[in-house]
């Protein structure tokens, strides 16, 4: 039997960058598991769209789709615009939302790779302040986790870390970097924590201006395919939310 197929939804951006990053994500996800139809689609800017995917799945036999949010958080997207979409798919599909991605601890390895090929030296992280940058949400939950993230980062070795937003929320990135330097911090790293590039990346590597390393965009990272995986048999084994079935 085939294992239900995986539907990454994206936001989706103006920016060609992100969609690029996206679809690098995918391949990633596809060479770790061949046997895995993986495919994605964008809630808006970008082609093709989940409803023109669904409808091209079920065209192709398809009954089973895990769909999963590419989204660091649980705000409005992942509460109403995606589950929305999916309930309109065509009726010979079931599909089951997974989770959001995070929190996970496979995310915050995906941080430290990151910062390490920016050139930051593991060596340092005891004398280095962290800024880990979102783009930001006015969600209460989204950023509850984003404050639990860096609280579990500042646990793994570092001089102080401090969460930052790109919109919607406060501090800024800039003001943070502001922050760790008054507090004695040797150094500063920033380290946004999104998944592709547009305009609120390209803020946060604005507000980075001050600090010594700024690591890149999670993107493709092997412990990001690896997640989707995760995400993905979760919601296999009972864990996502049943929003279509077929009729």
């Amino acid at each position: 039997m085939r294992p239900p197929v995986l539907l990454a939804v994206a936001h989706g951006s103006r920016d060609p960058r992100h969609a690029a990053t996206v679809h690098a994500l995918l391949r990633a996800v596809r060479s770790l598991r061949p046997g895995l139809r993986a495919e994605v689609a964008f809630l808006d800017f970008n082609a093709p769209s989940v409803p023109r995917v669904l409808e091209r799945l079920a065209a192709d036999g398809v009954r089973e789709v895990v769909a999963l949010p590419l989204l660091l958080t649980r705000a409005f997207h992942a509460k109403a615009d995606i589950p929305a979409v999916l309930r309109s798919a065509p009726p010979s599909l079931r599909i089951r939302q997974a989770e959001v991605l995070g929190p996970s601890p496979l995310l915050l390895e995906a941080v430290h790779r990151r910062l390490y090929e920016a050139g930051l030296d593991p060596a340092d992280k005891g004398s280095t302040g962290l800024v880990l940058a979102s783009a930001g949400s006015t969600d209460p939950e989204a950023i509850a986790v984003i404050a639990d993230t860096a609280r579990e980062l500042r646990h793994t070795g570092w001089c102080a870390v401090r969460p930052a937003f790109a919109s919607a929320s406060l501090p800024r990135t800039e003001d943070a970097v502001r922050e760790l330097r008054a507090e004695g911090c040797a150094r500063v790293a920033v380290a946004p924590y999104v998944l592709a590039p547009g305009r609120l990346p390209d803020r946060i590597a604005e507000g980075a201006r001050g600090a010594d390393v700024l690591a890149g965009v999670l993107g493709a990272a092997p412990e990001l395919a690896r997640l989707l995986l995760e995400r993905h048999d979760g919601a296999v084994a009972g864990a996502g939310r049943v929003l279509r079935d077929t009729a």
